[in-house]
């Protein structure tokens, strides 16, 4: 396990405009709590006997209803959805036909919902779908940016001298997803990034439906990979993963009630072939849906945020949990453990799954000779409802 991971979208290459959300002429709130005190610390980075960094943010935990059950900081928070989104652009992948016309399987959806670590088997998922639906890799326009993020793909591809291409970038299959509804239903194909395009529009209203807000309404930005990313607060993110893993229960609605033969299939094909929504190492996500398997599906995304789907089962409720790290955690240390720390307060994990996780709970940074230099320690509690 590296010292400080990272989950989430590739590193930014963009110009600092990209991402960008429309004002649309109101203020943003400043994700503040509600008395009006910058939000709490999150996650301190010890170094010594100093306290060298402390990484602030907001955690919500709903219920099967959809109430918020605990919290920490303010749930309200706007946030950008970043690679959380992708589960919900593959729902407009599946109902526009193209899946079933593909006969595409879970791992082959579940990489369509990715931020893949650019391993030969996610070339190898992504390759066999394009041959099938006739397109070609060179279509895609998601660029080359930290590809391949596994450390060892890249080394053996250094080694051999080999020039990582586009399908090996993380949002390959996010992007893949839009070419292949374009070409089912006979878009253009060269322009389907462009926010115009019919595939972006597809995807906008079908996020907007399941967030449970209207198309015109959508705050829009462009994510590093150059695809439609979009404004909502830290509270809709959970309720939408609540919606996604439980698309029949008491808080879903029409929205679910319409959509649930999608969300099943998406939420089963991401719990089906966790390796291919992550990577095979050093992937929280990947991880967590390992550990916990057809209870958890985890979606972190770029900037310090992450969602976590509770499927229902015999003995379990259904339930989810948001977090993101205020200052965007370009190391990935704090999202890492404060994830870990929601997951084992909410009961989630035990004293064993901790222990496995010990490297993402308590990231560490070493020194040339191996020695602990620094290390991120939660240093929060989630707070019942009633006391937030």
């Amino acid at each position: 396990m590296p010292a400080f991971p990272s989950d989430g979208d590739p590193p930014a290459t963009a110009t600092a405009s990209a991402g960008k959300v429309a004002s649309h002429g109101r203020q943003r709130r400043a994700g503040r709590t509600r008395k009006g005190s910058p939000p709490p610390v999150l996650v301190e980075v010890i170094r010594g006997a100093t306290s060298e960094s402390r990484h602030r943010g907001h955690i919500v935990e709903l219920d099967a209803a959809g109430k918020v059950v605990r919290a920490v900081g303010a749930p309200a928070t706007e946030i950008v959805l970043r690679s959380t989104v992708k589960p919900f652009a593959a729902v407009a992948l599946i109902e526009s036909g193209a899946a079933d016309d593909l006969a595409l399987t879970p791992p082959e959806l579940a990489i369509m919902c990715a931020s893949h670590t650019g391993e030969d088997k996610h070339v190898r998922t992504l390759q066999a779908v394009f041959r099938r639906a006739n397109v070609t890799q060179a279509l895609l326009q998601c660029g080359t940016a930290g590809a391949p993020a596994d450390e060892r793909t890249a080394t053996r591809l250094a080694r051999d001298g080999e020039t990582p291409g586009p399908i090996r970038h993380g949002c390959s299959g996010f992007h893949a997803a839009s070419i292949l509804m374009s070409a089912y239903a006979g878009w253009s194909l060269d322009d389907y990034t462009d926010p115009r395009h019919p595939s972006q529009r597809a995807v906008l209203e079908t996020v907007a439906r399941l967030f449970g807000r209207e198309p015109e309404a959508m705050r829009t930005g462009t994510d590093n990979c150059g695809l439609l990313t979009y404004e909502m607060t830290l509270l809709e993110l959970a309720r939408a993963y609540l919606l996604l893993v439980d698309p029949e229960g008491p808080a879903a609605g029409p929205a679910g009630e319409a959509s649930a033969p999608a969300l099943l299939r998406i939420r089963d094909a991401m719990m089906t072939a966790p390796d291919l929504v992550g990577g095979t190492y050093d992937s929280l996500d990947t991880d967590l849906m390992r550990r916990r398997p057809g209870r958890i599906v985890a979606k972190a995304g770029a900037d310090g945020l992450r969602a976590v789907g509770l499927v229902p089962g015999e003995a379990a409720a259904a339930g989810s949990l948001a977090l993101k790290i205020e200052d965007g955690d370009g190391s990935g240390r704090a999202l890492s453990a404060a994830s870990v720390e929601a997951l084992a307060q909410a009961g989630l994990l035990d004293e064993r799954d901790l222990r496995a996780l010990s490297g993402y709970h308590h990231p560490t940074a070493l020194g040339p000779a191996g020695q602990e230099a620094a290390t991120a320690l939660p240093r929060f509690e989630l707070a019942g409802a009633g006391s937030h």
